[in-house]
């Protein structure tokens, strides 16, 4: 995937002398492709252009996970993901949120400048709230704070999204500008990296692939549940018959062929002129996401195996971004008075 060249930094701004970005994912346990083609694989092409903070964001998922043994477990499980699928601890910064801790102080002065009906409007706290009624915590409300403290935290100007979410990075800014404004330049203003990552559908293709909602392909399961799962997959549903003509732009199964091979124009054309059926295209889906992650998948179960192995990454990880976390705090506390 390709990334657009990043933007210049505005004049004053406190960027590090090499260009930085942040990302931040949520422990979801085992990744599906959603995860992967909305975000690993730009995770593992721009730790070659960037220096690359890349975070599991724990604190984050303690808004709607509250049972301590599946938090442990699903950030094992990224955690493990993420190196199997080529993050390289050599080449970038890999690191659980709550290992730092930095960064729950930072996010709370940062509540001092954010006014609460900036947190109300946000899209992401309203369907919180209507999907999980019961459980609506203050961290929903403050999550975006939070978000703005992982990133600019360790000065990071740079943020890589897709162009639909550029617009999720504009509550950050408007935090820095209002602590900018108020204690003097501190933080450079964050600004996107836009990626190629697509919006990938469920397998009921109406939805975003999500866990929660069931609809996702697993991509370290056992090849015959990787079957099962792409042979559920909804296609075009116009097409009745295998003789009718197929409508590749509209079928998710084809749309995933863009991902796994070359040749997907001809399978597309295969499928207009019904010459190939969906059956054809699911079986052929799920032999070539089988044989893409084979090996990826023999590194995870390898790490899942080896515990240790992850944690110390982990831990040098964290490790190494001290220095940058307690000079920002060491700043921020000059700045407002506190030391």
């Amino acid at each position: 995937m390709t990334t657009e060249t990043p933007p210049s930094p505005a004049a004053g701004s406190t960027l590090p002398a090499a260009p930085r970005i942040f990302s931040g994912i949520q422990p979801s346990g085992a990744p599906h492709i959603g995860n992967d083609l909305g975000a690993i694989r730009n995770y593992v092409a721009l730790q070659d252009r960037y220096e690359a903070i890349y975070c599991i964001v724990d604190y984050h998922a303690l808004t709607s996970t509250h049972d301590p043994e599946m938090l442990r477990q699903r950030t094992r499980e990224m955690s493990a993901a993420l190196l199997a699928l080529g993050l390289d601890p050599e080449r970038c910064t890999l690191f659980v949120q709550s290992h730092r801790p930095e960064v729950t102080e930072l996010a709370w002065l940062f509540t001092t400048v954010t006014p609460v009906a900036w947190l109300q409007r946000t899209p992401t706290y309203k369907e919180k709230r209507q999907n999980q009624p019961e459980d609506v915590n203050h961290g929903l409300l403050t999550y975006p704070v939070l978000q703005a403290a992982d990133i600019v935290l360790y000065k990071a100007s740079l943020v890589p999204v897709g162009k639909d979410q550029a617009a999720h990075l504009e509550l950050t800014r408007e935090i820095v500008r209002a602590f900018n404004g108020r204690y003097g330049e501190t933080f450079p203003e964050p600004q996107a990296v836009h990626t190629e990552a697509p919006v990938v559908l469920g397998t009921d293709g109406a939805r975003k692939m999500s866990k929660s909602l069931g609809n996702t392909i697993e991509i370290f399961a056992e090849p015959e549940t990787i079957r099962r799962q792409v042979m559920s997959m909804v296609t075009d549903t116009q097409r009745i018959l295998r003789s009718d003509q197929g409508r590749p732009e509209v079928c998710n199964v084809c749309r995933l062929h863009r991902f796994f091979g070359d040749d997907y124009e001809e399978i597309w054309d295969g499928e207009r002129t019904a010459r190939t059926g969906c059956v054809d295209t699911k079986k052929l889906l799920a032999e070539r996401i089988i044989a893409r992650y084979a090996e990826p998948r023999e590194r995870y179960l390898e790490l899942m195996a080896d515990p240790t192995r992850v944690e110390r990454v982990l831990a040098e990880g964290a490790e190494r971004i001290r220095p940058i976390a307690r000079a920002t705090m060491d700043e921020v506390h000059a700045r407002m008075g506190l030391r």
